[in-house]
């Protein structure tokens, strides 16, 4: 609980201090009139002042803002060429546009730090999405999706690796969804709807598909059935009795068919295969071995102008996600469920706390991404919102009086309550003793 609360606090502590050190150094860079710089929300809990500005750290650590001169059309106002209304549209579209901005720049420096720094990925992510397996009575099955299929299209949009496909899939649970297959040279469509996967909490969409994966030991018991059989951490498992295994979960069930019978595990350690006879002990009705198993996995590890050329790649395809899933939020083509809010945050801060620094930063950086380009969309109240009234203002050669502003900024309350009440309402049903109550 304490590593969930610190990661949390450290992840948003820096997020909203970079948006809002945007704010205040446009501000300054034009010479605006900064009153106050704050990280949380009100009450002030310690504050100190230096020439105009106070700066304070707040006791609800949900955000922060930046208290400009002459930014409230309701205040008194003298005119003065350092309050905020005072600027052209040019220089107040400057300030609200850098917060956003400087999210957007941390998200890609954060990306290209940990790919520079080396990462593991799965062999098969950016492999052609070729079917390896079908898990028996999923949605794919139902749909007469088979191995060898290779899918060439989801929801309409191309697919050319399984992370596109994954992608496409997960945030379409419980939605039909049109998915397009390659078999013998004749394509074809099949209508799938994912369910949630059992693997995520996050009514992320599983159809029941993988790739060919070969199995890799990432943990060796002492003392049990595959240390004296003669396997190792970092063996890829080729086969068992002679039949290949191309999935995970064929890998446990071969081994779970023969407690207590001995059986043959060819391995690939290296660039040698080696055929190693192991026996299964018995738990409960099933053989068990005593590994850890995952996905083999590749290094990547590239130069520093490389890093950055991936993290501008990465980035962009994240993006695309983002208004993507927006955009199906729109069209109820993606579930509300798929929303969350500061507790998933906080759960899945301090879960990649616990994973290392590089995983804590990875988050970071899409939260980061998430913030800038949620902040600009043209909703009343948000960064993007205030620049799309300038925009609709500069379009209609005159500004709009405070009553129909202050109608429009309520109305992009009433929409940021509405998300923030289905995120909070998503977050509080995946604890569990919360989510049984809900009935979930």
């Amino acid at each position: 609980m304490i590593i969930t609360l610190l990661s949390f606090a450290f992840v948003l502590g820096v997020l909203v201090f970079v948006h809002e050190l945007g704010h205040f150094l446009a501000a300054k860079r034009i010479g605006i009139r900064v009153l106050k710089f704050q990280l949380g929300f009100n009450p002030t809990v310690v504050s100190f002042r230096r020439g105009d500005t106070e700066y304070g750290i707040g006791a609800l650590p949900l955000g922060g803002y930046v208290k400009m001169a002459g930014e409230n059309p309701e205040e008194a106002r003298t005119g003065a060429p350092d309050e905020f209304l005072s600027r052209t549209k040019w220089e107040r579209f400057q300030v609200l546009i850098m917060g956003p901005t400087m999210n957007l720049l941390l998200a890609f420096v954060l990306t290209a730090l940990v790919l520079y720094h080396g990462a593991e990925a799965p062999v098969f992510q950016d492999q052609a999405p070729v079917v390896g397996t079908v898990t028996a009575g999923s949605p794919a099955a139902q749909a007469d999706i088979r191995p060898g299929d290779r899918i060439t299209a989801v929801a309409d949009r191309p697919v050319e690796t399984w992370q596109d496909v994954f992608i496409a899939i997960g945030t379409h649970s419980d939605r039909p969804v049109a998915v397009k297959l390659l078999r013998g040279g004749v394509e074809s469509t099949r209508t799938v709807t994912p369910v949630t996967s059992s693997r995520s909490r996050y009514d992320f969409g599983d159809i029941g598909v993988q790739p060919t994966v070969r199995p890799k030991l990432i943990a060796v018991n002492a003392g049990q059935p595959a240390e004296r059989g003669g396997l190792k951490r970092g063996d890829l498992i080729l086969a068992v009795d002679g039949q290949p295994v191309n999935s995970t979960s064929s890998f446990r069930d071969a081994i779970a068919k023969h407690p207590g019978q001995t059986i043959t595990i060819s391995v690939l350690r290296g660039d040698a295969r080696l055929d190693l006879p192991v026996t299964p002990v018995k738990q409960g009705a099933i053989g068990w071995i005593g590994v850890g198993i995952g996905e083999e996995t590749k290094s990547i590890k590239p130069s520093l102008p490389e890093a950055v050329g991936m993290s501008v790649q990465e980035n962009f395809r994240n993006a695309g996600l983002i208004f993507r899933t927006v955009w199906g939020l729109i069209t109820l083509e993606t579930s509300p469920k798929q929303l969350m809010g500061p507790v998933a945050i906080a759960q899945m801060s301090g879960e990649s706390a616990e994973l290392g620094w590089a995983a804590l930063i990875s988050l970071m950086a899409m939260i980061s991404l998430n913030l800038g380009l949620l902040n600009l969309l043209p909703i009343p109240i948000l960064d993007g919102g205030h620049i799309a009234i300038m925009a609709l203002e500069g379009a209609a050669r005159r500004d709009f009086s405070i009553r129909v502003k202050e109608k429009m900024l309520l109305a992009g309350f009433v929409v940021l309550m509405m998300l923030m009440v289905t995120a909070i309402y998503n977050d509080l049903s995946r604890v569990n003793w919360i989510g049984r109550l809900m009935g979930r």
